[in-house]
């Protein structure tokens, strides 16, 4: 969202709300950042007392406007802001940052600002909501959504708009196209933290969204690696748990229900935090599958988020039980998407690319439409040593298969009989990222052509053999 939809949201929104004095304010200091002294003139009037309380000092538009720019201007560099939260500061803050300086020049005169916004009464901004603090730092993610302001401002609105600051990040995903890019470069867009009697404090990050010098970004970019590699394995451990209600009809009772020997390995290993987080997260999922129970048969549909795998669009678009904006990411289990034109396959969850490889495919021989893994084993037999790597993973018990291959030099091109091949690093990583019982569409034109490679592979501890040594696979290769 550019300079000049920010400046028509705040117009809408003190045209919609004309007793918000607070509005009137931003509305003042957006004019201010433009270089639109008149009109900004006129929104402080309109203000009122909201100038002198958050300004700390006497309103000075109607004897000394020129010392009151001045002031502003020598605050437009500052990097930090701190405020008492409680009633409308969290919200004056989360709106005031989403307004970037700059914009196209307009001499119209101040008296159209009344008309834009409606007629002037007194009155204070409504309180914010009651959402509880979380315990520690929370990661925002958020996207650009028509009228809901800009970036910056979604992300402070999620964390300082309740009833008491949130200690967190806010960031925004690389998108490309319809996509995301969860290993692309990541926006840190601004990092805030608690302070004594209530302040917060804010740290800008990002120079693009806050038009400033933005501050050292190094504790946020820690803080952001370690909640994506949680949430890596929240994504895994949730498919997995779906996946395995789907197949038995019933709930995992502990990880090690998921942790089998072949060919009941749901999960291919685990990890200690994967063990932490396994209690919490199913609570979760069943309180959630409650809430959306079917009247008529009293259950839940636990595969109501998945994407279908014949179904492009709804593959490039978020899951249907997405979380909402400020915090949008899916909340479906994580799918494969195959792409011949690409010759990628990507694990997606909505319209977030997870990982993407470079695989080689069939051509013609390689068939489009949905499949689920229906089998996922280790160094499988194959008619020649190392014919399918490592890792293989079977496509609803057909001949097509996602495997290793010890042709390397076919990746990339049309060289299989029909199925998808990988490099060992990358078949090891899928086979460990996805659970038994995913979802698989192989499509034409959906993916982007290149994706960044994650900072580091996913990987679980392997628990249990799910080698299948009885069986030679007779995989179209």
């Amino acid at each position: 969202m550019d300079i000049h939809d920010d400046m028509n949201y705040l117009k809408r929104y003190v045209q919609n709300h004309p007793n918000n004095r607070m509005a009137w304010y931003l509305l003042g200091k957006q004019y201010m950042q433009e270089g639109k002294e008149a009109k900004a003139n006129y929104c402080f009037l309109q203000s009122g007392s909201i100038y002198d309380a958050y300004e700390r000092k006497q309103h000075p538009l109607a004897n000394e406007p020129k010392q009151m720019i001045a002031a502003w201007n020598r605050k437009r560099g500052r990097r930090f802001l701190a405020l008492r939260t409680g009633g409308a500061a969290a919200i004056l803050l989360a709106l005031m940052l989403a307004i970037s300086p700059g914009g196209p020049k307009d001499e119209a005169d101040p008296a159209d600002v009344a008309a834009e916004a409606g007629t002037l009464a007194a009155g204070s901004a409504p309180g914010p909501g009651q959402a509880a603090a979380p315990a520690g730092p929370e990661v925002v993610v958020v996207k650009p959504a028509a009228g809901e302001g800009g970036l910056l401002g979604q992300a402070l609105g999620a964390l300082l708009g309740g009833a008491a600051p949130r200690e967190g990040l806010g960031v925004a995903l690389e998108p490309a196209g319809a996509w995301r890019l969860w290993t692309g470069k990541t926006r840190l867009l601004a990092q805030t933290a608690r302070q004594s009697r209530g302040d917060a404090e804010v740290a800008m990050l990002d120079a693009k969204a806050c038009a400033c010098e933005p501050a050292d970004a190094s504790a946020a970019r820690a803080i952001y690696a370690r909640w994506s590699a949680r949430q890596e394995l929240t994504w895994t451990l949730a498919s997995a748990i779906s996946h395995y209600r789907e197949r038995t009809k019933r709930w995992p009772a502990s990880l090690a229900d998921l942790v089998q020997p072949y060919p009941d390995n749901t999960l291919s290993g685990t990890t200690k935090e994967m063990q932490a987080m396994f209690a919490p997260l199913i609570r979760a999922m069943k309180e959630e599958a409650a809430a959306s129970a079917d009247p008529a048969n009293g259950e839940a549909n636990a595969a109501s988020d998945a994407p279908e795998g014949g179904d492009a669009a709804k593959s490039a678009a978020p899951a249907a039980g997405a979380a909402p904006s400020p915090a949008p990411l899916p909340a479906g289990p994580l799918a494969i998407i195959v792409d011949k034109d690409a010759h990628r396959l990507a694990v997606v969850s909505g319209d977030v690319i997870v990982r993407s490889y470079p695989v080689g495919l069939g051509g013609a021989k390689t068939p489009e439409g949905g499949f689920v893994i229906s089998e996922k084993v280790r160094s499988p037999r194959g008619r020649t040593p190392g014919e399918f790597g490592t890792r293989g993973m079977a496509l609803s018990d057909t001949a097509y298969a996602i495997h290793g291959t010890n042709d390397g030099d076919s990746i990339g091109k049309d060289e299989s009989h029909g199925c998808i091949r990988m490099a060992r690093q990358d078949i090891e990583e899928l086979y460990d990222l996805v659970p038994l019982g995913t979802r698989v569409a192989i499509k034409s034109g959906v993916l982007p052509a290149a994706s960044a490679p994650a900072a580091g592979r996913f990987r679980l501890r392997p628990a249990e053999d799910e080698t299948n040594p009885a069986v030679v696979y007779v995989w179209l290769d």
